[in-house]
């Protein structure tokens, strides 16, 4: 079990060794395990949230809980690399329509996968793959 510290300090190390200056918090209402948001440069993770993904993952992927959180946060921090490198027009969320809405939030999902991706070391990145492969399907069922 992953607890809040253990989750902190994952993050903090991370952060500082790839120079990224991102606040990061514990939020017990967040529904996913690990979030970013913009307009606050913040990393939001709800410790349940990320037992509970490694759970679902943990028959298929086998890691230590400390890399399992980094997989987890090399794919958040892929959206804040996004959103440095890309100024998408956010309205869109809330104000366009649906196909602009499914068209963007899945150039984003990807963008935020394969930007992650540049952080992840060598020996992490087929275990990211399979992440990313079984988010998928998690996501699709």
């Amino acid at each position: 079990m992953l607890y809040i510290w253990d989750i902190e300090k994952i993050i903090e190390n991370t952060l500082h060794e790839h120079n990224l200056d991102i606040n990061y918090e514990f939020n017990n209402k967040l529904t996913a395990p690990m979030s970013y948001n913009v307009s606050h440069n913040t990393i939001r993770f709800n410790y349940l949230q990320v037992n509970g993904y490694k759970a679902k993952m943990n028959f298929k992927i086998k890691e230590t809980d400390e890399n399992f959180v980094k997989i987890i946060l090399y794919h958040v921090l892929g959206y804040y690399l996004d959103f440095k490198k890309n100024k998408h027009d956010t309205r869109i969320i809330m104000y366009g329509k649906e196909e602009e809405k499914e068209q963007l939030l899945s150039l984003i999902e990807t963008n935020s996968w394969e930007y992650g991706r540049t952080l992840v070391p060598k020996q992490l990145l087929n275990s990211y793959d399979k992440v990313r492969e079984l988010d998928k399907m998690l996501i699709k069922s």
